[in-house]
């Protein structure tokens, strides 16, 4: 009698596991393009609230956000998709700020989830193809201008003289890659990643942006593959004047590259040093925080699929947009060292 009941309570437990596997596979189907209300998106139809929760920008900001980012007026996918610049700008930023499936937002912009889909890509296309050269150290005019004044801010709350920026490493989780796993896969996080360099003013912008990187390199081995001390060695040059990063103690010491004291018997002076260091260094933590707070897509791995999308440009056209959002709107980096970040117009013309 026993036995029956178990192979009944197992039978049960069969079918409810099949009817579960139904019902997830059915929620997974795409929306049918025909059950799909099909509509002009006009942004003047949403409320300034719930445009700042959707798409992170102020609504009247968004038109002019995409024509200063070139954007053409019609943005055209190769399966023959178009849109306009504003709408292909709020896809992305949409998508961008929160892990929703793309059915989810198809009500919002009146598209099929195909649709979505393919102005998402392209759009993340022409953004990194255009604008990804804003993550290199050189050729920032904006910059030289302001490197005594991004040295004496962060003077003014350490006591390290002509420092410009904080450098670090950051991690992004990705899902589990069906091929390859070792190589992304990270024994001090447990989890494969892509890994990124940083580096941070005391504006508030990451200057500097180098990845993604194969998880289980180490920082020091990405700082000498990034160039980024060459390049900072080159803007001392121009400006007849030597200026630093400050790192965590994972880098070595280098010419313009300066990290706290080491070892197991520092001199009161040399803790008092580390400990004033520590405190503003975390504005780069503030940074890739401010990053992932706006684009909460980036920090969702089930999402970000190495084999089957561009993981790494997410992440570097989130950095470029983020950046954007700092000149525009401000940062908590910026309030801290009481420096105001570049207008929009001055970042994007590098």
């Amino acid at each position: 009698m026993h036995s029956m009941c178990v192979l009944h309570m197992l039978v049960v437990m069969v079918h409810v596991h099949i009817y579960s596997k139904r019902l997830y596979i059915l929620a997974q189907l795409p929306v049918p393009a025909a059950e799909v209300e099909k509509f002009d998106f006009n942004l003047e139809n949403i409320e300034e609230e719930e445009c700042l929760h959707l798409f992170r920008f102020a609504k009247a900001d968004i038109p002019l956000l995409a024509e200063e980012l070139a954007f053409p007026e019609i943005v055209k996918c190769d399966n023959g998709t178009v849109a306009s610049r504003t709408l292909a700008l709020c896809i992305v930023l949409r998508r961008l700020a929160y892990p929703n499936r793309l059915k989810d937002i198809v009500p919002i912009f009146g598209k099929t989830h195909t649709e979505i889909s393919s102005i998402f890509n392209e759009t993340i296309n022409l953004l990194h193809a255009t604008w990804s050269h804003l993550h290199d150290l050189i050729d920032k005019t904006w910059l030289l201008d302001k490197l005594d004044d991004y040295s004496a801010a962060i003077r003014a709350r350490c006591p390290l003289d002509r420092c410009i920026g904080f450098i670090d490493g950051t991690t992004r989780a990705i899902a589990r890659p069906t091929h390859n796993q070792q190589v992304v896969y990270s024994g001090h996080k447990r989890a494969h990643v892509l890994k990124y360099q940083s580096v941070v003013a005391p504006c508030g912008i990451i200057i500097s942006l180098h990845g993604p990187v194969e998880g289980r390199r180490h920082d020091a081995a990405i700082l000498t593959e990034s160039d980024v001390l060459e390049q900072l060695a080159a803007i001392s040059g121009q400006a007849n004047r030597e200026y630093y990063f400050y790192g965590d103690a994972a880098y070595p010491v280098r010419r313009n590259l300066i990290c706290p004291f080491k070892g197991a018997h520092l001199s009161d002076e040399e803790q008092e040093f580390n400990t004033q260091m520590s405190r503003v260094r975390q504005s780069v933590e503030w940074g890739f925080s401010k990053v992932v707070n706006l684009f909460a897509f980036l920090d969702f791995r089930k999402n970000l699929k190495l084999e089957l999308s561009p993981v790494g440009k997410y992440y570097i056209v989130g950095v470029i947009l983020t950046n954007i959002h700092t000149c525009m709107y401000g940062s908590q980096i910026s309030d801290y060292f009481q420096t105001p970040p570049p207008t929009l117009q001055e970042y994007l013309a590098g």
